[in-house]
């Protein structure tokens, strides 16, 4: 007699169980579609740059939950050398904003400089500097979405490969023969993508920090910055099939050593000891795929995700200046 009531109470527990989970599940994809779209998108709104969180126990939940805004990084800075103000345009319309600093005499050739997530081409100064006391022509680039450029929308280095070809094809246009691509993080995989999309045939590209794919990029963040308290893995996995939907491309099949097998051109691929972005598995399996012959890992053993010029200047100058002096047509 006492089966039945054990029954029905057993199969009220369990849907209660089921809609719980449901409703977690639900929330877990709506926080994760907010902070695909915050990670993803950059406001015109200069006071969010730097802008300390509030500390609102309302407003901090809800930024746990939603993520957080980012404005656009303003530049404030212009090269200390005479150069002029390029616009390039995208195919659909965006004004790339890029800088062109002639070298003082007859050139070596010309470095075009791709800035990371979230920077932009003045942080890129100190590496144009260098090169272009080298005696190279520099080129420095301001991503879609980034610096003086328009768009508020990144794919992190997917559709900025449009950037690196439209910036190249301006140099080439000039009849120039040794093109360098220079790139650091975000703007790694952009030159990357674009080796393997437009099929470019520079001299030789210097990537520093490239990371590995969509997912492991985003699941960096959550381990770094947070998603608001959320484990790394699934909700990185949740972020990543959402910017995809937002962005209209497919997050999971977006891996640079796929991309990187199509390089041919030589490479000085560098990557730091301490950092907590990029993986060392990361750095070995793009290392791994690249056919080139010609190629080179540096690892720089006191460097974390920063400027490897600014942390480890001598041996930045050292592993740069020979590799392009010895890829010099």
């Amino acid at each position: 007699m006492t089966t039945k009531p054990a029954a029905k109470k057993f199969r009220y527990v369990l849907k209660w169980i089921g809609w719980a989970i449901l409703v977690q599940f639900l929330l877990l994809n709506i926080s994760a579609a907010f902070h695909a779209h915050k990670f993803s998108h950059f406001y015109d709104d200069p006071s969010l740059v730097n802008k300390k969180p509030s500390q609102n126990i309302f407003r901090k939940t809800w930024r746990l939950f939603a993520g957080q805004k980012y404005g656009k990084l303003p530049i404030h800075q212009a090269p200390v050398f005479k150069c002029d103000t390029i616009i390039l345009k995208t195919k659909n319309g965006l004004a790339i904003e890029s800088w062109f600093i002639p070298a003082d005499s007859a050139a070596k050739g010309t470095i075009i400089l791709f800035h990371g997530l979230t920077m932009n081409k003045e942080i890129l100064l100190p590496e144009a500097n260098d090169f272009h006391y080298q005696g190279y022509h520099v080129m420095l680039v301001d991503f879609r979405a980034h610096g003086n450029s328009e768009g508020n929308t990144t794919t992190v280095g997917l559709r900025e490969a449009e950037e690196v070809k439209l910036a190249y094809d301006y140099i080439a246009a000039k009849g120039e023969k040794n093109i360098f691509c220079w790139g650091t993080s975000m703007g790694a995989v952009a030159i990357i993508k674009a080796l393997s999309d437009y099929q470019l045939k520079p001299a030789g590209v210097i990537l520093e920090m490239p990371f590995g794919s969509m997912q492991e990029h985003v699941k960096a963040r959550a381990r770094t910055i947070g998603f608001g308290g959320f484990p790394e893995k699934p909700f990185g996995l949740l972020v990543t099939f959402w910017m995809g939907v937002e962005r209209g491309f497919n997050g999971f099949k977006f891996q640079t050593a796929k991309f990187a097998k199509d390089i041919s051109c030589p490479v000085l691929l560098q990557w730091g000891r301490n950092d907590n972005l990029v993986l060392p598995k990361e750095t070995n399996r793009i290392f791994d795929a690249i056919p080139s012959s010609k190629k080179k890992l540096v690892v720089y053993e006191n460097s974390d995700h920063e400027s490897f010029l600014f942390r480890e200047p001598q041996k930045w100058r050292s592993e740069t200046e020979q590799f392009l002096s010895s890829n010099t047509r």
